[in-house]
């Protein structure tokens, strides 16, 4: 990785947006003919001055000013105060707001040592704390893959299981409550009987309730913590504590300094894939294909939010990139039989085979087969595993699928929901993208836990669904305006009227792709209750992903959301001293 670095300052100019959300798989218009301009949907969120920029930027030599020296020497000492106040930490419910505060402010991968030692401490339960501390302890537990066990919350409910009526008088112990609740696993009855009692009191109790406060509970609300992407929820509980009535202002300086270090670092990591992307040329060759690196990159910022995970952003934005690119092969370019040998080929995955394709595509088998061998000897230079046959297999498998749905395409064919969701699933590109993460982080690997990839485990498939449901509800008006492949949307719709021999509402259809998510979100909070030999690095992954997946898509589905470009802007260009009350909207 090159050593320079954006300035903090900059701020992407005139960024161009299409009109449909960024995605892995938002599509050009189809056509069976193997000649199409491209659509509007192609457009990058770069444009060409900005790429020019980017470039000129990281020509520049990398100056470490006395500013820099100032902020780094200034971080130290703020760390070491923070990291003395954890080993002072003795009243329970301080050290888990501690806890708690320094995760969501993004500050918890410098105090890991001493956030575990306070967890192993938390799992001492103590049979007469109040609704609030045994909440945030269930919560801080379980996300951090602690045992937990929801029985805790039985001394809360009255002899015909049900919460108490006087705990709604206990307002910030019911938004405890809320929180925790939505870490609930299938069959935890008690954590969905405890997720209705609050929203509804909640919502009774609002009106009541000071400004302030009260726009914290609907945020509560409408996105609960648990379901926020991380780097989203840093930048914006920067601004939400600093407007609180006693902050401590050490941690909040150290919050701010350390946001605009990693925004720096994630400009380097930025200026890279673009300079790799560039260099590339695909675009350049393919005018059809979508020229979107830099929301390529948001995705795994959404994925990795650990700052240390550089190199796994930056590999992992290339894999996605080629994704995008073989995408418009597959829906809008290329014939039926040039398909059927682009997929032969990469089944057999060896240079000889290209000698079969079209010129276009020949470019783009040979950037997949080289990035793809370069992924693969990164890990084993980085972590000694060779994995090359596991990476091949999820292209494999991607092409196959592609195909797949090129053909469902072509003959007219609507399939069932469940025979989209298990196509989709794949050429979503979730199982390509968590197994070259599993790789790339290398943390807690084994051949066992390796030989779990075979078939593709649960967690990844539950991600997954959760991706292409929020894909769906964000693009697919859009997509049917186009006359575009099935959705979920679609493919319930008529499902379920030719089982009730009815015309169903589109919106009707939509709340129920809703609930499928939230559903799909309990299946994955399963994973953090079952022993699982898979690392928990992996199993945060998944989660990432589907946290990310509504971020990227929602504004398609509710604009009243912030769009795609808000985010970028906040995550990647605004430095949060300069507007430390910035809030970005994630419903």
């Amino acid at each position: 990785m090159p050593s320079h670095v954006l300035p903090s300052s900059f701020v992407a100019p005139s960024l161009q947006v299409s009109s449909s959300p960024c995605s892995w798989r938002t599509r050009p218009s189809p056509c069976t003919s193997c000649h199409l301009s491209p659509s509007s949907s192609s457009k990058p969120l770069l444009g060409s001055h900005d790429y020019s920029l980017l470039k000129s930027l990281t020509r520049s030599p990398h100056v470490v000013n006395s500013e820099a020296d100032s902020s780094t020497r200034r971080m130290k000492e703020v760390k070491e105060r923070t990291r003395e106040a954890f080993y002072r930490a003795w009243d329970s419910r301080a050290a888990m707001e501690m806890v708690d505060t320094v995760e969501r402010l993004g500050l918890s991968y410098h105090f890991e040592d001493e956030i575990k030692a306070l967890l192993q401490r938390f799992c001492d339960w103590n049979s007469s704390e109040d609704l609030f501390t045994t909440s945030l302890r269930f919560r801080l537990l379980r996300q951090n893959g602690f045992p937990t066990h929801s029985d805790v919350f039985g001394k809360f409910m009255d002899k015909n299981g049900k919460f108490k009526e006087s705990l709604t008088e206990d307002i910030w112990g019911m938004l405890s409550l809320h929180e925790a609740s939505h870490l609930g696993a299938k069959n935890e009855e008690v954590l969905a009987e405890a997720k209705e009692f609050t929203r509804i009191h909640l919502i009774q109790s609002m009106p009541h309730m000071e400004p302030h406060f009260s726009s914290h509970v609907g945020r509560a609300l409408e996105l609960p913590r648990h379901l926020r992407m991380a780097r989203l929820e840093v930048r914006n509980y920067i601004g939400e504590y600093s407007r609180e009535s006693n902050p401590n202002l050490a941690l909040l300086e150290l919050a701010k300094l350390d946001f605009d270090m990693v925004q720096s670092l994630h400009q380097k990591e930025l200026a890279e894939i673009v300079r790799w992307w560039k260099q590339l040329g695909l675009v350049d060759k393919l005018d059809f294909a979508r020229d979107r690196p830099m929301e390529c990159f948001l995705w795994t910022v959404g994925i990795f939010p650990d700052p240390r995970h550089s190199s796994c952003r930056i590999e992992l934005t290339k894999a996605i990139a080629i994704l995008l690119v073989i995408d418009d092969i597959y829906d809008s370019y290329g014939s039926l039989d040039e398909l059927a040998l682009f997929t032969d080929a990469v089944k057999r995955w060896d240079l000889g085979a290209m000698d079969q394709l079209p010129e276009y595509m020949k470019i783009c088998y040979m950037a997949l087969y080289n990035t793809t061998n370069d992924i693969a000897y990164r890990i084993l230079k980085e972590h000694r595993w060779s994995v090359i046959e596991d990476l091949k297999r999820t292209w494999m498998d991607i092409f196959g699928a592609f195909l797949a749905e090129a053909h469902c395409f072509k003959g007219g064919h609507v399939p069932s929901l469940e025979e989209y969701l298990n196509n989709a699933v794949t050429t979503g590109g979730t199982y390509m993208a968590l197994v070259h993460a599993f790789f790339l982080m290398g943390q807690g690997v084994t051949r066992e836990n390796m030989a779990m990839l075979k078939p593709y485990p649960n967690i990844f498939s539950c991600s997954g669904k959760i991706l292409r449901l929020w894909d769906d509800l964000g693009t697919a008006r859009e997509e049917q305006e186009r006359g575009d492949n099935a959705s979920s949307i679609e493919c319930y719709k008529r499902e379920r009227e030719r089982e009730m021999d009815t015309v169903l509402d589109d919106e009707a259809c939509r709340k129920h792709i809703r609930q499928m998510i939230q559903s799909l979100w309990v299946e994955l909070n399963g994973e953090l209750v079952a022993s699982s030999a898979l690392p928990l690095s992996i199993i945060k992954a998944a989660f990432n992903l589907s946290r990310t997946a509504q971020v990227i898509y929602q504004h398609g589905d509710d604009n009243k959301t912030s769009s795609v470009e808000d985010h970028v802007q906040a995550l990647l260009f605004r430095p949060v001293s300069s507007n430390g009350h910035a809030q970005i909207t994630m419903h």
